[in-house]
């Protein structure tokens, strides 16, 4: 017996929570639900957008529903795309099904859609709705929106630190802070990221590989924060470039030599503009990993690294681990250093979810 709802939000919330499940697998592209209903809202068939480069949400839920499509209502979370890319475009499957309503959570911002693909369904005669829970659809669709409108990838800053806020003591100890099941939700962040970045402290002090172990569903390219391509051609980044991509950001003011040797060790040399401290320039090496269809940046640190991205207002999204330690010293390093803000803010962060990870305490929130 085919599925019964109880109110048109409940079908939405169903296409939403499909969609959801395309996370990390379907970048650079937006998660997208979809659901076909009866008038009586009885499902007629249902999918989600699974990978980049395959069909897409609709084109599911129409080849689950066959010929019981025609005449039925269309519930998707983001308008139907009208253009010809790595599929056909959806708004024409919809159509030629005999969908006769189509009620969409949000339209699609990307400029080579930006309401075409709603405007070719109602020049078809199709009844189209737009906006039931368009917060969550835009919740969902954040990183994705970002890409679109900003060119920019959406920023995850991780850190784990002590119960007094240190991520490291005052000799620079950090290993380990955190216990084994929190850095096993590190490493499944890490199997949905387009990139992972740290800065040349952090490499030099951890020697660290950045790669999820076991592997995830993506590979994400290792990017280092390095002004003066300070990057040890023996690391274990240089050492392993050659099976998975190494960045180095550095400064205009590098050394050529340097440069030149972590080209020919396999490593992408990235020089930016410096700030006025001689790092590279946040807002060039996001725009240059924007510009390459990143659409998840994780950034693991050290302080100087993540308080330059605050300080930026470039977080979008907050991991971090608490750890029931105590470390003290006012050397000690903290997890956002640089500028900070002048007063304590009115608003925190929207926590999205809270965890107890074996007495390690998660918190996963978004900046705004």
């Amino acid at each position: 017996m085919s599925r019964r709802y109880t109110s048109e939000t409940d079908v939405m919330r169903h296409a939403l929570s499909l969609g959801a499940l395309g996370i990390g697998h379907v970048e650079p592209n937006p998660p997208v639900g979809a659901v076909i209903v009866d008038e009586e809202l009885r499902e007629l068939g249902s999918g989600y957008h699974q990978h980049y480069g395959g069909p897409h949400a609709e084109v599911y839920a129409l080849a689950a529903a066959g010929e019981s499509a025609r005449g039925g209502t269309l519930f998707c979370t983001l308008e139907p795309c009208c253009h010809f890319g790595k599929t056909p475009p959806c708004s024409r499957a919809v159509i030629a099904a005999g969908i006769k309503r189509v009620v969409i959570a949000m339209a699609d911002p990307a400029p080579h859609v930006d309401g075409g693909g709603i405007a070719e369904l109602k020049a078809a005669g199709i009844s189209v709705e737009v906006g039931l829970l368009e917060p969550e659809a835009r919740q969902m669709t954040a990183p994705f929106v970002q890409l679109m409108t900003r060119q920019r990838p959406w920023v995850h800053a991780k850190w784990a630190m002590t119960l007094d806020g240190k991520i490291a003591s005052r000799t620079g100890h950090s290993q380990w802070i955190s216990n084994s099941q929190s850095r096993a939700v590190v490493h499944q962040l890490r199997g949905r990221m387009d990139a992972i970045v740290v800065g040349i402290g952090t490499a030099l002090a951890d020697d660290p590989q950045l790669t999820a172990r076991p592997a995830g569903v993506r590979v994400a390219t290792r990017v280092v924060i390095d002004s003066q391509a300070r990057l040890p051609l023996s690391s274990q980044l240089v050492q392993t470039a050659a099976d998975i991509p190494v960045i180095c950001v550095t400064s205009t003011a590098a050394s050529a030599e340097r440069m030149e040797c972590l080209r020919a060790a396999g490593v992408e040399v990235l020089q930016c503009a410096p700030d006025e401290t001689g790092r590279p320039l946040v807002g060039e090496w996001l725009t240059e990993l924007g510009q390459r269809k990143m659409t998840h940046v994780l950034v693991e640190g050290g302080g100087t690294l993540i308080g330059s991205l605050f300080d930026a207002q470039a977080i979008d999204e907050v991991h971090a681990f608490i750890a029931p330690k105590l470390l003290g010293g006012a050397q000690a390093t903290t997890a956002i250093q640089g500028l900070g803000l002048e007063s304590v803010p009115e608003a925190g962060l929207r926590v999205l979810e809270t965890q107890v990870l074996d007495g390690d305490i998660y918190v996963h929130g978004r900046t705004r």
